[in-house]
């Protein structure tokens, strides 16, 4: 999920999305870029020269995964789950995709307010079952 969110932005090399996914190692990050090109959800550009420069890059399919990510984002604001001064105060900086330097720019078009979810009502409290 975090590949497809720093891709949206544009295309990044390995390098730059490595600093940006810290601390996921690069034998990792390239097993993942590997499996997403396989699933065709990256695209990998290789323009060769010393040093080499491979840059990847969503494809159409890859984009569908966004408004996934743009809910979950949502979801997380509705549950009060994201505290960017938590990420600032531990990371040294803001995400890439926080509401609070983006609240110009959404992560995708928001056509649609935030309904918040209606909570299922409970069961009442069963004591008569018994444990064998």
């Amino acid at each position: 999920m975090l590949v497809v969110r720093d891709l949206f932005a544009g295309p990044k090399r390995t390098t730059e999305l490595l600093e940006d996914l810290h601390p996921i190692s690069s034998r990792t990050l390239m097993g993942r870029l590997r499996e997403m090109e396989q699933d065709q959800l990256v695209l990998r550009n290789n323009y060769g020269g010393l040093p080499r420069r491979v840059e990847y890059e969503l494809t159409e399919r890859g984009r569908r995964l966004v408004p996934l990510l743009d809910a979950l984002r949502k979801t997380g604001q509705a549950l009060e789950c994201n505290d960017c001064e938590d990420r600032k105060e531990s990371a040294g900086y803001y995400c890439d995709f926080c509401p609070e330097l983006n609240e110009a720019r959404p992560f995708i078009d928001e056509r649609e307010p935030i309904v918040p979810p209606v909570e299922p009502p409970r069961r009442p409290k069963d004591d008569s079952i018994v444990l064998l």
